[in-house]
């Protein structure tokens, strides 16, 4: 480090260099009081430093939320997202899910949470342009085996579904070469395959997508009533870990969660916000914590009018609501899941 380059007094400069500091990172680490001892400085003198060793060592001014949004081009993270392959459920959720941090999908069974977490696994393989990530996805299965029929039905149709993408790019994707299949039946083989083997892939730009289906099966099956404290530390641990590949490596992750019932049956009619009162996400706080979004699939209990298409054909209407994301307001749409895929309507 040239001292001389800093904007110091010489008395200072003369005083790091009798020290034997020779970098801004060995100044950091000593407190006020060490730096006093070492270089015989007043109290001013120090404080003078370690402000014009921080400031030189930070390199750069402070941004407010407005300008890192009007900033598109010069901050991709904040505005990159995988898309759901679908306009209506990209509207919702505002291009898709979020590259940093865990998302977690929650609903009763037959809502569609395995059906999207399939979709996006086709998803995350299409260009940047269309919403995808140009890569694959590890999609970990911790309760029944991984839907092949499903997915090759889905493969097959892609083109159908995929109006938005031209026919020759959609053919020359080798969706079924990119999607990693793992399935754990225990807790111990879910983290070595989180620390150890999904770390090998996401470092090799082999895949940009994580999705557990489902995250809550193992912790019910191992941890009873008793053991909530040492199941809360396990939690912890597991999303820190899915954090710290989701941020290093700029890969989304989705869990998918389950859902249990409570006792208090307040809601509002005619939204899923009362679903959400009368059930709650498996896991509990200590999971919830963990998380940057939750969506709620359900399949709402009131009829809708008969001039949607869905009614006249007899497909089952269900409902994606966002319930918390520091980007999103609680709102919700409604989807179809048919030969296609996952499809929202208006």
């Amino acid at each position: 480090m040239d001292w001389d380059q800093l904007e110091l007094n010489p008395k200072v400069i003369t005083a790091v260099k009798k020290a034997k500091l020779k970098s801004i990172k060995e100044v950091l680490h000593l407190s006020g009081p060490d730096l006093q001892r070492l270089t015989k400085l007043s109290i001013i003198d120090v404080q003078h430093l370690l402000k014009t060793v921080s400031l030189a060592l930070r390199n750069n001014c402070v941004l407010t939320a407005l300008q890192i949004y009007q900033q598109k081009e010069e901050f991709p993270v904040q505005h990159k997202k995988l898309g759901f392959g679908c306009s209506i459920l990209n509207r919702l959720l505002r291009g898709g899910l979020p590259l940093v941090g865990i998302s977690e999908l929650v609903g009763q069974s037959s809502a569609g949470k395995t059906q999207i977490g399939l979709q996006l696994s086709l998803c995350v393989q299409y260009p940047y342009e269309y919403g995808g990530l140009e890569s694959g996805v590890i999609y970990i299965c911790t309760e029944d085996v991984f839907p092949d029929k499903r997915l090759q039905q889905l493969i097959a149709l892609q083109h159908q579904l995929r109006t938005d993408v031209p026919g020759e790019i959609i053919k020359k994707i080798k969706f079924g070469n990119s999607i990693f299949i793992e399935h754990v039946a225990d807790i111990d083989t879910l983290f070595e395959c989180i620390a150890k083997r999904a770390p090998i892939l996401l470092s090799r730009g082999m895949v940009r997508l994580i999705i557990i289906d489902s995250i809550a099966a193992l912790f019910r099956c191992e941890f009873g009533i008793q053991q909530s404290i040492t199941k809360a530390k396990y939690l912890q641990t597991l999303g820190a870990k899915l954090y710290q590949l989701s941020s290093g490596f700029q890969s989304p992750v989705l869990c998918i969660n389950q859902i249990t019932s409570t006792v208090d049956e307040r809601g509002l009619a005619g939204t899923n916000m009362d679903v959400l009162e009368k059930v709650s996400p498996a896991l509990g706080i200590t999971w919830s914590n963990q998380l940057l979004m939750r969506l709620m699939v359900s399949r709402p209990s009131y009829e809708f009018s008969r001039d949607t298409d869905a009614s006249t054909t007899g497909t089952v209407i269900r409902t994606l609501s966002v319930i918390f994301a520091p980007h999103l307001p609680q709102s919700c749409c409604h989807y179809i899941v048919n030969a296609e895929g996952v499809k929202g309507i208006e």
